[in-house]
C-alpha cells in the first residue's frame, strides 16, 4: 500500500485554548494511538490534504521529533459549517497484528450487460478489509467482464490471499440493472410479435 510522509511538532500544552491557538496557525492539533504512550502533536492543515481529501487509502509515515512510526488515520474530526479540520486521530501499526481498513473498489473490465443497453450499479464503494499491514491492498479490484443484465457481484464471489472482506457475505457490490430504454424496447417487441 502506498505511503505518505508526514511531519509533526510536539505539542507542550494540551486543552481547548491550545487547541484553537495552534488553528490559529494553521495547523491541526492531533493524536498518535496504539503505541506505549499517547502523542500529542500538531500537523499542518496543508500536509494532511493529500491524504484527507481523496478516496484512496494511505499509510503515513509520521515523524514527531524526530521518532518515526508507520500510522493510519483512525478518525477525523471537521468544523461543522467550514469542514476545517479540527483534530485529527492516528493509529500506530503493529505488523504483528491485523488490522480492519475501508478499501476502496475497483472495477475493472467491460461488462457485456452493459453494452447491451443496461445499467451499470455500483453498491458498495468501499469495503471492509482485515489484514496485517504488509498484506493490505490499495484496491479491491473486482472484474465485471461476465456481468450480464440482472447479474451482480457479491461479497461472497471475491477472495483475495492473506486478506478477509469482512463485509457480509450476500451483499451485492456491483450489479447491472435493466435500464428504462432497453425496458421500453423489449416491450416495443414483445408487442410487435403479437
Amino acid at each position: 500500500m502506498k505511503s505518505i510522509a508526514i511531519s509533526g511538532s510536539p505539542r507542550a500544552n494540551v486543552g481547548k485554548r491550545d487547541a484553537k491557538e495552534l488553528r490559529y496557525q494553521s495547523l491541526v492539533p492531533a493524536v498518535l494511538y496504539g503505541g506505549p504512550t499517547q502523542t500529542h502533536f500538531a500537523v499542518s492543515a496543508a500536509d494532511l490534504r493529500p491524504v484527507v481529501y481523496t478516496p484512496d487509502v494511505h499509510f503515513i509515515d509520521l515523524e514527531v521529533a524526530g521518532v518515526k512510526t508507520q500510522a493510519i488515520i483512525q478518525d477525523i474530526q471537521f468544523h461543522p459549517l467550514t469542514e476545517q479540520i479540527l483534530h485529527i486521530d492516528f493509529l500506530q501499526l503493529d505488523p504483528k497484528k491485523p488490522l480492519t481498513m475501508q478499501i476502496p473498489v475497483k472495477l475493472t473490465g467491460t461488462s457485456p450487460g452493459v453494452k447491451t443497453g443496461g445499467k451499470l450499479v455500483l453498491k458498495l464503494r468501499k469495503l471492509s478489509v482485515r489484514a496485517f499491514p504488509k498484506d493490505h491492498l490499495d484496491t479491491i479490484d473486482v472484474s465485471i467482464e461476465e456481468l450480464e443484465v440482472g447479474k451482480s457481484v457479491r461479497v461472497a464471489d471475491l477472495s483475495f490471499p492473506n486478506l478477509t472482506i469482512t463485509n457480509a457475505q450476500e451483499d451485492t457490490i456491483v450489479s447491472v440493472t435493466t435500464s428504462r430504454a432497453l425496458r421500453q424496447a423489449e416491450q416495443e417487441a414483445a408487442a410487435g410479435k403479437k
